[in-house]
């Protein structure tokens, strides 16, 4: 599958700082939640970028020792795109969790 974002899949991605990335993350987080329940189509491209912006940080060797923080990120994010059925995780709380990221990439610039 040839990536969605493939300016930054040749290696921008990896000139962002980890707040950064997740804010980006975040932004695709939030428009699958918004289209959830609502448009499934573009929820679920909304939730394959994500899980791209979120596999090309979870790659970056810069993170190496907060991977499993991102894996686990990735796995309830999964989670909340199957209905939170194992642990009961929903897009709305990572919007939530995704949001803070965002504000502190702004508070940076």
């Amino acid at each position: 599958m040839p990536p969605i974002h493939k300016q930054l899949a040749s290696g921008r991605w990896h000139s962002l700082s980890l707040v950064e990335q997740l804010a980006n993350v975040g932004s695709d987080v939030a428009r699958a939640a918004r289209w959830y329940g609502k448009d499934p189509q573009r929820c679920e491209q909304a939730f394959e970028r994500a899980l791209e912006l979120l596999d090309l940080t979870i790659g970056d060797d810069r993170w190496k020792g907060r991977r499993k923080e991102l894996t686990r990120a990735r796995e309830l994010l999964c989670d909340a795109m199957l209905g939170g059925t194992t642990y009961g995780s929903d897009l709305a709380s990572l919007d939530r969790y995704f949001f803070h990221f965002a504000m502190a990439a702004r508070v940076g610039r």
